[in-house]
Order: C-alpha cells, then structure tokens, then sequence
C-alpha cells in the first residue's frame, strides 16, 4: 500500500484530525486548569493551615491563641476560612491563629485532651497558654472579630451562642443522707 500523494485529499484529512485532537486537547487542558482553580492562589483554609504555628510554640510565644480544629473536607470550616484569615491578618503580631487537622494523626493527643467532637471547634488561650474556652460550629465574622478583640485585650470571652468558659470541676457537694426514722421503710 502506498502513501497518499501530497496534496491529496486523505494528506488533508489527516492534517485536519491531527489539528481538531490538538485543539480540542487544548481546550480540555484549559478546562481542566479553569476547574481547579486556574491561578488562584491557595484558598483561605489551606493557607491558613500551611503558615500556622506549632501549638507548643503559640502557646509559649506571650500572644492569645484561637486554634480552630478542622478537616479539608468540612464545608463550614471552609466557609469560615475566609474570616478567620481577615481576623489573623487584623490582628497580626496580636495573636495567634493555629489550625489542626482532625484527619492528621497527630493532633490526636489535643483532640482527646480537647474533647473535640465536631467540627468547625474552636479553643481559645490566654496570653500564657491558659484555657479560657470554647466554641463549637460554623462562626461568622462578626463573631470571629469579637472572639479575637476580647482575647487580645485581655476581656472576658464574649456570651456568644455555642461558646463557654472554661473550668475545673469543683467538688461535688455531699448531700447528707436522710435519717433513719420508723416509717422510712430504710
């Protein structure tokens, strides 16, 4: 079997697939680029995630601490992740924003000692690594930029839905047992 002579009409047709799987190789290429995210820089949550401190050195370093426990996959971590970025970057040197991963193993140990059962959770820290509480669930920015004003000024944790205070269990008071009377069936 011989090739096609140049200029033929089998030479063109294969001229003109080979140009079509081109662009439309392209096209899918720029579809695909588009989809995930073209040259957006890294959204709000993983950047936060990737430049937070270690929870040992935000505690030890004299700043308040909010640190928000999290998951890639949960959407309202990820709906609050632009707040919380705008709450770092007002308060920058202020105080100190840490995310955890609750899918990394190794934030194990402060789940437990946390008792994080859901997410988004939040725990808040004095300026020398003291507990001051919690809030669980999706928080707006309002909320955030309350929580953060009152921890770098020193002000109580504000009454908000969802968030207490932190303490140690006191001792529970004894109730006296009732005396033994006749008709006390005891």
């Amino acid at each position: 079997m011989s090739a096609p002579a140049p200029g033929s009409t089998a030479s063109l047709l294969g001229r003109r697939e080979r140009m079509l799987l081109a662009g439309l190789a392209a096209l899918l290429a720029v579809a695909l680029f588009w989809l995930r995210g073209g040259l957006q820089p890294a959204a709000p949550l993983e950047k936060l995630a990737r430049q937070s401190l270690d929870l040992p050195v935000a505690l030890s370093d004299g700043r308040p601490t909010l640190v928000e426990f999290y998951a890639d996959w949960c959407e309202a971590c990820r709906a609050m992740a632009p707040a919380m970025e705008a709450l770092e970057r007002r308060h920058q040197g202020q105080l100190d924003v840490v995310l955890l991963n609750v899918d990394n193993p190794r934030w194990q140990p402060q789940i437990d000692t946390y008792g994080v059962n859901g997410i988004p959770h939040l725990e808040f820290f004095d300026s020398h690594g003291e507990r001051l509480g919690q809030a669980i669930g999706a928080r707006g920015a309002a909320d955030l930029e309350t929580l953060g004003a009152a921890l770098v000024s020193g002000a109580p944790l504000p009454a908000l839905a969802g968030t207490a205070p932190t303490s140690a269990l006191a001792q529970a008071p004894t109730i006296p047992e009732p005396p033994i009377a006749p008709r006390s069936h005891g």
